[in-house]
């Protein structure tokens, strides 16, 4: 039975539980019906006298969310940013509230609640509590709520602490609206006494703005919008230094202190605009002053300073780089007045005269330092310079006298200063060369000879760079004759190679220049002796490649008199070694292409086999044959992809068809995949010129398909918008090395050409072309990035070579020679019937490590009639021949671990003499599968297994004698 006692004590908690529940949600209504009315704090601000009426409002609302034995509120004092009480509700815990916040603050309590921005209590010194919680804006710390709490406070509801936090928000915002108001007010009445102010306001040229006590933006003018790239409501109610660069903005508070001390501050800032860029303005800020001189804020004019700045920079750094240039030359520079005056020298003029500058500078005249005659022949060129710039020489030669009556050889230049009367002088010192090139011209004339018959093309320069030696090997690889080029400088000589004037070897040798080695393909010093390599632009057909060595020559003192350079083509063996490391660099792509293969082989012969199983035990009509079908013809696409990866390889070409090239292009030119293609490349023209006679060649119909294939596709994806790929084909006789190629077989050949008007392939990327998956093809439309490198592996696995010529913009042209045969194509035979290769109950040892291989080839020979055995290695099938004897051994070639297919045959020779085999694999024929067949083995089947393939294998090997 039900208790009644216990009745009746549920029913009176329910009823006291449902009470509370009904008092939570009133409370929540009435603090959601108060959070509506929050905005009422605003509505009559411009009435107020100051901030208590909006005070007592608060109080008023925390009042209605939280229980208080006293509220007070602190606002944050102008000036001095310290917190002072604006409020209290009641006078008798003033004091003591003001005690305890002096004691928080002191204990860095108050801080930490400022920075917490939530609702935080804390004990008092007598066991009471206060909460404090923060009144700030989005923009600035506003005050602190400090509620004293009553002693049997229950726990404060979230919701309450929530609301709390929404009201003093909203007062903080009035509070800050009020003050904001109360300063523009002060403001407008103060700027109304300035007459014209507004209409000079609005007009100024400047960016102006009006400010706050403390840096606010209260108004601004269109200029100041303009310059900084914001809307005008933006600005209003931001700090000003949210503005500037960030260096500028580390400076305000210093500049905003003096502002207010002195009235007045000015300086360069830099501001930045709503996209991100700087500028730099002079900022005059202005304070402006209330009743009692009152502080109310400032105004602002920026002038935008930024094209003087940059002006004034240009101006220095050209005044900085013009006097560089004058005192860096390297060589003794003078400035004249029109009297001869010297007004201004550099201290290589001060060196080359034995003269301090304060001696010569306004003191030295220009006619001191020269002889008479120079002095005459030099002031009637200057005459004839002013009458015209091109009637007299402004590099001559003369004699300079120095302070100790030292006469030594200059090379002058003299250039008059447009619009002015002063000239300006370059004087370079050539006595020790002019001493230097008589010692130098009696070994030049012994040299000469030596020189002139030289197998290598040979220069010489002179210190001045001036060429003195052009042998004959030189004439002939430039085709300059001597006689032009003797006495030339000015890198004359760079000319001939790389169409322009420029320091190559022979001027690194004398002048060693880091940065202009790099120009070469390569570069090395040993002592004074200098080798490079480079191609050479200019020398047709513009891609010869020249190596030379360059060393100084020295006289008998040891000092450097001239340079030589001999020069060498090294083009056609550079060729010789590109094409042999890319060789190189394929065979060793190749090695790891056929092991991936080898093993994705293995996998997908599975598929095949058991595709085809699957489908032979099907209804006809069946829905799943179709599927078996599908399965199979996917599989068998794999199967091509896998023997792409093999002829990179080198392995999966097995040369034995007559082939009619004609008969594969036009074969190709009606598969679905030439359809595909144009579909793709629907502006595309592809035209044939196939040559009628064309001679045969011997091959694999699939694989020279393929790179018909390859060609055609590669030459289509390289044409952007409309053009025209050609395929061509004919008979040629080759009697010299095609090019590339250091060797070749002569004789007959047959060529497949395919070009197009593409875009053509850079210098950088011709070399890379054939490298298995490199391709700027469009993705999942042109393959398995293999095309050119399966093109390049069959090429070379049916004894042939490829040529490519391309240019920039114009296309590319590949050209394929292939060897011909005499020999006639092949009759096609028609597919047996299953029953011409079915077992009679023979048995057949199956010797394969891939289980799954192993599985079904038991399936697809037992399905034929035969008894199979099978084995995962060599060394099984040994022992298994050992004890058993089977009519034949289905062996696969490569194993691992373990013995391989031609060792595994070679022991069981030895045990059964007469034992038959046939050789299996994913790979084609090698040497060792030969081997295997001279030692007795049958035919060579390479998987994937296709039962009418392995079927006729098995059924021939059993029935040859």
């Amino acid at each position: 039975m039900t208790n009644p006692r216990k009745k009746i004590m549920t029913k009176a908690y329910l009823e006291e539980r449902v009470k509370h529940l009904e008092d939570v949600e009133r409370f929540i209504i009435d603090g959601l019906e108060m959070a509506t009315s929050l905005g009422d704090f605003q509505n009559n601000i411009s009435k107020l006298s100051d901030v208590s009426t909006l005070l007592e409002e608060t109080k008023i609302r925390v009042q209605r969310l939280i229980p208080f034995v006293s509220v007070a509120f602190f606002l944050v004092e102008e000036g001095n940013s310290e917190f002072i009480i604006k409020y209290i509700d009641s006078e008798k815990y003033r004091s003591y509230i003001q005690t305890e916040v002096d004691i928080l603050i002191d204990c860095g309590t108050f801080a930490w609640a400022l920075r917490e921005k939530r609702p935080i209590i804390v004990p008092t010194r007598d066991d009471n509590e206060l909460l404090l919680h923060i009144m700030a804006t989005t923009n600035r710390v506003r005050g602190m709520c400090v509620v004293l709490l009553p002693k049997d406070h229950k726990c404060l509801l979230d919701t309450s602490l929530s609301f709390l936090s929404t009201v003093l928000l909203n007062s903080a915002n009035a509070i800050e609206s009020f003050e904001l108001y109360e300063t523009i007010r002060e403001i407008n009445s103060t700027l109304e006494r300035i007459d014209n102010y507004r209409t000079l306001f609005a007009a100024a040229p400047d960016g102006v703005e009006v400010l706050d006590t403390v840096g606010n933006i209260i108004d601004s003018n269109d200029s100041q919008i303009i310059l900084l790239g914001y809307p005008k409501e933006y600005l209003l109610g931001s700090h000003s230094s949210n503005y500037f660069s960030e260096n500028s903005r580390k400076a305000f508070a210093g500049n905003h202190l003096l502002l207010r001390q002195k009235g007045y501050w000015e300086g360069e800032v830099e501001l930045v605009t709503s996209r991100g860029e700087k500028f730099s303005v002079w900022r005059k800020e202005k304070a402006i002053y209330g009743e009692m001189q009152k502080f109310l804020g400032s105004i602002v004019y920026n002038r935008d300073i930024t094209e003087r700045k940059r002006t004034a920079d240009a101006l220095i750094r050209s005044e900085h780089l013009y006097r560089t240039i004058f005192e860096n030359t390297g060589n003794a520079n003078v400035l004249l007045r029109e009297d001869t005056k010297i007004i201004l020298v550099n201290s290589e003029f001060e060196k080359l005269s034995g003269y301090a500058k304060e001696e010569i500078e306004g003191k030295k005249n220009w006619i001191e330092f020269f002889d008479e005659d120079d002095l005459t022949r030099m002031m009637q060129y200057h005459h004839l310079r002013r009458m015209d710039s091109s009637a007299a020489p402004r590099k001559y030669e003369c004699k300079f006298r120095d302070r100790y009556g030292n006469i030594k050889d200059i090379a002058i230049s003299v250039d008059m200063i447009p619009c002015t009367k002063e000239s300006v002088a370059s004087l370079h010192d050539i006595t020790e060369r002019k001493q230097a090139e008589k010692t130098l011209q009696e070994s030049q004339r012994r040299l000469a000879d030596i020189i002139e018959f030289l197998p290598d093309a040979t220069f010489i320069i002179n210190k001045d760079g001036e060429i003195i030696a052009w042998n004959r090997a030189m004439e002939a690889i430039t085709g300059i004759k001597k006689v032009n080029m003797l006495g030339k400088g000015d890198y004359e000589y760079a000319l001939p190679f790389y169409g322009e004037r420029r320091p190559i070897l022979i001027d690194l040798a004398l002048h060693p220049d880091k940065e202009r080695e790099k120009q070469y393909t390569s570069i090395q010093r040993v002592g004074d002796i200098l080798f490079g390599e480079s191609f050479t632009p200019n020398l047709p057909p513009g891609d010869i490649h020249l190596s030379g060595t360059a060393s100084v020559l020295r006289d008998e003192k040891g000092d450097i008199t001239a340079a030589i350079e001999c020069i060498r083509d090294n083009t056609e063996r550079k060729k010789l070694e590109e094409h042999l490391k890319r060789a190189e660099k394929m065979e060793s792509l190749g090695t790891l292409a056929g092991g991936v293969a080898h093993d994705l082989n293995n996998v997908l012969g599975v598929l095949v086999g058991y595709s085809e199983l699957i489908r032979e035990e099907l209804p006809v009509n069946s829905i799943l044959r179709n599927y078996a079908d599908n399965s199979l013809q996917s599989s068998m696409k794999a199967a091509a992809i896998i023997q792409d990866l093999l002829t990179l390889a080198r392995r999966g070409v097995c040369v034995s068809e007559v082939v009619d090239l004609n008969r594969l292009v036009s074969d190709y030119l009606v598969s679905p995949e030439f359809e595909k293609l144009k579909s793709y490349h629907p502006n595309v023209i592809v035209s044939t010129v196939l040559e009628d006679g064309l001679l045969n060649i011997k091959g694999s119909p699939i694989h020279l398909g393929k790179t018909i294939m390859n060609l055609v596709s590669n030459a289509s994806e390289s044409i952007s918008g409309h053009g025209e790929v050609t395929i061509r084909t004919a008979n040629c006789y080759l009697d010299k090395p095609v090019r590339g190629y250091e060797t070749m077989q002569e004789g007959d050949y047959v060529l497949l050409i395919v070009s197009d008007t593409g875009m053509g392939i850079s210098a950088n990327d011709l070399g890379k072309i054939f490298e298995p998956f490199y391709t700027k093809k469009v993705m999942g439309r042109s393959g398995t990035g293999l095309g050119l490198a399966v093109v390049w592996g069959t090429v070379m696995d049916h004894n042939g070579y490829i040529d490519v010529e391309s240019e920039e913009g114009k296309g590319t042209t590949f050209t394929l020679y292939f060897p011909m045969t005499r020999e006639e194509p092949a009759k096609i035979e028609k597919v047996k019937p299953t029953a011409t290769y079915r077992g009679n109950g023979e048995s057949i040892l199956v010797v394969d490590d891939v289980k799954e291989q192993r599985e079904l080839a038991t399936n697809m020979l037992a399905r034929l009639g035969y008894r199979v055995t099978t084995v995962a290695g060599g060394e099984e099938a040994v022992e298994y021949i050992k004890n058993n004897k089977v009519d034949l051994i289905l062996l696969d070639m490569i194993m691992d671990p373990g013995i391989d297919g031609m060792e595994t045959f070679r022991r069981i020779k030895e045990i059964n003499s007469g034992q038959k085999a046939i050789i299996v694999s994913g790979f084609s024929e090698t040497n060792r599968v030969r081997k295997t067949q001279e030692m007795g083995a049958g035919v060579f089947v390479r998987k994937p297994y296709v039962m009418e393939k392995i079927g006729l294998a098995v059924r021939n090997e059993l029935d040859r004698k």
